[in-house]
């Protein structure tokens, strides 16, 4: 009977450690619209009537990301996506605004419709080994599940910096049921990568001007009040890939 019960608590141990090391992942909705800006503005104005802005919005509702996008050398991630793979995922580095000293690490997995998104901090320092191509030393140095992860599949997939995605969010949130709905607007894409943590490049608009896009995430179930704001029936729900977007844009560039 003690040595079931020792095994049993083992069994319990080693569950609870894989989890802290590997979290579970959760899969959530995300509905993707393009809008043009009169349909843009009449659902910004509603949703302000009863949800709240997201934290990082400023005085003007608005705040800038950009990403950095990463793919392998024979570009399969673009490739996954042109083909509408049912599982395909995607690399990036975020940072916000003006600050160019704080990022965020970012691995989107896509899955039967829905998607998961994981997320951990990167210093400065760690970003300039990552793009000085040192993620070996990158790996060894880190605690961060996340970052060691991407540490493995640079050097065994030989992850490359692609392209640069930016654009104006406007956020709204609702956090008692996990739903948020952003609102991208002037969408662009840069090829000066290796500028990411400067800024200063050019960048070539993604989409044809006054068009953007509207992403509706959730858990499970779409409130109906939220659902005829946000989709009236004029809107068609797309697959809208900004990071292959944006590739095609320079691509069609020569870039």
């Amino acid at each position: 009977m003690i040595n079931k019960i020792s095994d049993r608590k083992k069994g319990e141990n080693r569950e609870f450690r894989e989890r802290r090391c590997f979290p579970i992942r959760q899969y959530r909705n995300e509905w993707k619209y393009v809008c043009k800006q009169g349909e843009l503005v009449r659902i910004a104005e509603k949703l302000s009537g009863i949800l709240e802005k997201d934290t990082y919005c400023g005085s003007d509702g608005r705040y800038e990301v950009h990403s950095l996008y990463f793919d392998r050398i024979d570009d399969s991630c673009m490739m996954d996506t042109d083909a509408g793979l049912g599982e395909r995922c995607k690399w990036r580095i975020r940072c916000y605004g003006n600050d160019r000293t704080v990022f965020k690490l970012e691995r989107k997995e896509k899955k039967n419709g829905k998607c998961c998104k994981q997320s951990c901090f990167l210093s400065l320092d760690t970003f300039q080994e990552i793009m000085g191509k040192r993620v070996n030393e990158v790996f060894w140095k880190t605690e961060e599940i996340l970052l060691k992860k991407f540490c493995v599949d640079a050097m065994t997939g030989l992850l490359e910096p692609k392209v640069i995605i930016d654009y104006e969010r406007t956020a709204y949130v609702e956090p008692a049921t996990n739903l948020r709905i952003t609102l991208d607007r002037n969408i662009s894409a840069a090829y000066a990568v290796e500028d990411f943590s400067e800024g200063g490049y050019i960048r070539y608009p993604v989409q044809e001007k006054e068009k953007h896009v509207l992403e509706v995430k959730f858990d499970h179930i779409l409130p109906g009040y939220i659902k005829s704001i946000t989709n009236d029936g004029s809107l068609i729900q797309t697959s809208f890939s900004k990071y292959y977007l944006g590739r095609m844009r320079l691509k069609n560039m020569g870039r």
